[in-house]
């Protein structure tokens, strides 16, 4: 899809693989076509979250095989169906664009690194695996951002949930193990070895066990509870759908 920058600020959604340096998707009973329909869900929902923020381009990263190139076809073409300002927002503000198939961390220094390079000041990288992540949320990130040279995201499990850069690519993340588990501590060292600003999220999960599957069922009951019916509302319904099945 051809580029259309408008604005100098970006969120750029990286598909993620099953299996990544370091990182797996292992939900349980929850496997194969079911799991790639939840990530689908995923994804749909991050973009969607995205998308909700103005004056903020989005664009969609993806490994470049045929299978992924059909996934961004079907949320695409998905979210083009919705009416409003979603819809109008992927026609004016979204772009998406296949990777080669290479480790995380060469991908996310290659999405960083084009983006700058089109002209984008504050760069902001999250993966596909955190459907509870709220434009609130991002929209916070995105203020951190713009303030310093860089915002960080922590897992608890000490990687990285969102990751963000502002004015250059400043840090070369292809030469980090992302298998290490202390990759976060490595990354911000980094940027402060160099007297580079850098911000701090609260900590929040990526979706990767049923540990974590219980944790993003807790927080969308929340968001319902406070009236939020929109965040994550795809992975919700999927889930529906998935349960259902499973106590039949």
């Amino acid at each position: 899809m051809p580029s259309k920058k408008k604005n100098d600020t970006v969120i750029a959604v990286c598909i993620q693989e099953p299996y990544e340096d370091g990182s797996k998707m292992d939900l349980g009973a929850i496997d194969g076509a079911e799991l790639r329909f939840l990530h689908q869900a995923f994804i749909t929902d991050t973009i969607t979250n995205a998308l909700s923020i103005k004056n903020t381009d989005v664009r969609l990263f993806y490994v470049e095989k045929p299978e992924r190139q059909r996934l961004v076809e079907i949320v695409t073409n998905y979210l083009k169906k919705k009416k409003g300002e979603i819809s109008s927002a992927l026609k004016a503000r979204f772009t998406s664009e296949s990777l080669p198939e290479e480790r995380w961390g060469i991908r996310i220094e290659q999405i960083f690194q084009d983006c700058f390079k089109k002209g984008y000041k504050h760069v902001l990288v999250i993966g596909s695996r955190t459907p509870t992540v709220t434009p609130v949320h991002m929209e916070k990130a995105l203020a951190k951002l713009k303030e310093g040279d860089a915002v960080f995201g922590p897992t608890p499990e000490g990687r990285y949930y969102v990751i963000g850069m502002s004015k250059e690519y400043s840090i070369k993340l292809s030469e980090f193990d992302w298998k290490d588990p202390s990759i976060y501590s490595l990354v911000s060292d980094a940027f402060t070895s160099k007297n580079l600003a850098w911000s701090e999220l609260e900590i929040w999960y990526c979706v990767e066990s049923a540990d974590d599957l219980e944790m993003m069922a807790r927080d969308i009951n929340q968001y319902r509870f406070e009236g939020d019916e929109k965040s994550a509302r795809e992975t919700e319904l999927v889930m529906e759908r998935i349960l259902t099945q499973l106590d039949k």
